[in-house]
């Protein structure tokens, strides 16, 4: 089975190094953007079958990057990290399309699970 090729987005640069490690660690391709602008760069030019968007970011929010993402019509599952009490901008960001999303702190455990997920559910999609 290939390796699952993810993005994480999240301008906590400290929790999204940490969090790349330990999906290195379990197997997963983890590719790092530390701000929206970044991360929609790295879209273009790459592939990846997740990407796990922070909602509250300087910049360009998540919902920002999810929208415009959504306007491009890639076809990648997008899980969003929610913290901060901001549980009503992941539901909006459900609405607008993502997979899931999650709240900080994370269980990596979880965040594994939801990513299997959202793959096999985009996989399902396409038919």
């Amino acid at each position: 089975m290939d390796k699952l090729k993810v993005l994480l987005v999240d301008d906590e640069e400290e929790f999204v190094s940490a969090l790349a490690e330990r999906l290195d660690i379990r197997g997963i391709a983890a590719h790092v953007a530390t701000d929206g602008e970044q991360a929609l760069e790295m879209i273009e030019t790459e592939a990846f079958q997740v990407i796990v968007l922070d909602v509250i970011m300087p910049g360009i929010s998540g919902l920002e990057v999810l929208q415009r993402i959504n306007a491009k019509q890639v076809e990648t599952a997008v899980i969003l990290l929610t913290g901060h009490g901001s549980t009503k901008e992941g539901l909006e960001g459900m609405r607008m399309g993502a997979f899931d999303y999650l709240m900080k702190p994370l269980d990596i455990d979880e965040l594994i699970s939801k990513m299997h997920e959202a793959v096999e559910s985009t996989k399902a999609q396409r038919g």
